[in-house]
């Protein structure tokens, strides 16, 4: 990790022919983990803050699901697209476009006076986060060493995992805490100092990034990979709610055969010596490959997890927002603990992701164990060493995620994989809400009670252990160390 004393120190900006210096190298990634953490936090206040915002501005409860499911599905639909602009046109300048996109719409969102601006304003977010987001992959890609990539890397799963469940502690906070008479207003006037130091510190410290060779856009590969995208997402965000009827499953076979089309026709525009939109030889990347079949599995169990968590404490407990919230600090100490740990852990490569795997499954049986035995009385305190064991193993498994899943790539396929990759996170996350949303539900009856709540939450528990131990079955198919598939490919 850099000296504090280095980012401090004064420096004037890098030019672009040279490799980026040490200090800039830590300084840019914390401006990418700042725009990692604007969308986190957004992809999850709308969770707490949902019932504030209907009683305010009116509207169905079908309104409540769409102020979620608006960012998601813009941004799922965006984010291939997204990462090929930053190999076009540049990683830097598509990453300031996209946080003063993303920030102008969260002062939509606070200023919206009805429903449907609201979830106008959220599509917007979607859109532009779709925009930022991959760019701070493909530029981590560029900036950092081999030696350092790890390093780098391993941030990502305590942020993810403090921004998860900070989220909705913060939303309950600012929902209750009413600042100047804003309500849930402020949970997106929020970004507004965040997106703003984004953009100045990413003016001053991220790198100029862009593929080596001259590229253009594949507009026929952006429209069937927008479709295709839309047409998986739209289903599994509104099948749940509408009961699962006949055009969810006729959408998501139609997906199927669009996104074959796209196949072909990427690779064949890459056979004539074009410029496709996802380049085919990423799929012959056992690193690749393998880390999309992982990821999506693995994101599904904890977005599914994390909703499920929240609506049972709340609802079935009774627990208030804050305290749901505060439910799961336990699970950040955890990950702050296992970033300690996973550091000189590093060089084993898969083996610590599948420790890590295990762990968490520990975790959330521990969980289950502990609803055994204190049942509907439940308190956090009780839920506590569960949940940092919990927490300690997603450290280890997230940290050497990404440098495994990328350390292959070529320079002329980062905005592409890291579009990708960003792209089958989304997808997860609609997949895992979806199925354990459903999963929940229906065990919990048309006349929930707290018993009924009790076996919801327990058979939920179950299915999320049984995918983490599928993670641990797909994470063979990635290889042992993050440096091997690029090595074998030389």
């Amino acid at each position: 990790m850099a000296n504090p004393a280095d980012l401090t120190a004064p420096v004037s900006a890098p030019p672009d022919d040279e490799a980026v210096p040490y200090r800039w190298r830590w300084a840019a990634l914390f401006v990418i983990l700042a725009a990692e953490v604007m969308d986190l936090l957004d992809a999850m206040v709308t969770n707490i803050a949902a019932p504030s915002m209907r009683a305010d501005l009116g509207g169905t409860g079908a309104t409540i699901q769409w102020l979620g499911a608006a960012y998601m599905l813009s941004m799922a639909v965006g984010l291939i697209t997204g990462g090929r602009l930053g190999d076009i046109v540049g990683r830097k300048r598509m990453f300031l476009i996209g946080a003063v996109g993303f920030t102008l719409a969260s002062l939509l969102c606070g200023a919206a006076q009805s429903p449907g601006m609201l979830i106008a304003a959220r599509v917007a977010q979607g859109l532009f986060g779709a925009v930022m987001l991959p760019q701070g992959l493909g530029m981590i890609k560029e900036m950092f060493p081999p030696k350092e990539m790890a390093a780098a890397f391993s941030f990502f799963g305590p942020v993810m995992g403090l921004s998860a469940v900070g989220g909705p502690i913060l939303a309950g906070w600012l929902v209750q805490a009413d600042y100047f008479g804003s309500g849930w207003r402020m949970i997106f006037f929020v970004n507004l100092p965040l997106g703003l130091a984004a953009l100045l510190a990413g003016l001053r410290f991220l790198p100029e990034s862009r593929s080596p060779h001259p590229l253009r856009l594949d507009l026929p590969g952006v429209v069937l990979a927008t479709l295709g995208g839309f047409l998986v997402i739209y289903p599994l965000v509104q099948g749940r709610e509408n009961g699962w009827p006949v055009w969810t499953f006729i959408m998501l076979g139609a997906s199927v055969a669009v996104f074959a089309v796209f196949g072909r026709l990427q690779a064949r525009k890459s056979r004539q010596g074009g410029d496709p939109l996802v380049v085919p030889s990423l799929f012959s990347k056992r690193a690749f490959t393998g880390g999309m079949a992982t990821g999506l599995v693995f994101f599904a169990g904890m977005a599914g997890f994390m909703l499920v968590f929240n609506l049972f404490t709340q609802i079935g407990l009774g627990y208030s927002t804050l305290k749901a919230g505060l439910a799961m600090v336990p699970w950040s100490a955890g990950m702050v603990v296992g970033f300690g740990i996973v550091q000189p852990l590093q060089r084993f490569g898969r083996k610590v992701l599948q420790g890590g795997v295990l762990i968490m499954t520990l975790g959330v049986l521990g969980v289950l164990l502990t609803l055994n035995i204190a049942g509907t009385q439940v308190t956090p305190w009780q839920l506590t060493p569960a949940l940092v064991v919990a927490g300690i193993g997603m450290s280890l498994l997230m940290a050497p995620f990404f440098d495994i899943v990328l350390a292959g790539v070529e320079q002329h396929e980062t905005g592409s994989a890291s579009g990708t990759l960003t792209a089958v996170q989304q997808l997860g996350n609609a997949f895992g809400v979806a199925l354990l949303g459903t999963v929940f539900f229906d065990r919990l009856g048309s006349v929930p009670t707290p018993a009924s709540f009790d076996h919801a939450m327990k058979v939920t528990l179950w299915v999320v252990a049984g995918m983490l131990l599928a993670v641990f079955a797909t994470a063979f198919l990635l290889p042992r160390r993050a440096r091997e598939d690029a090595e074998a490919s030389h």
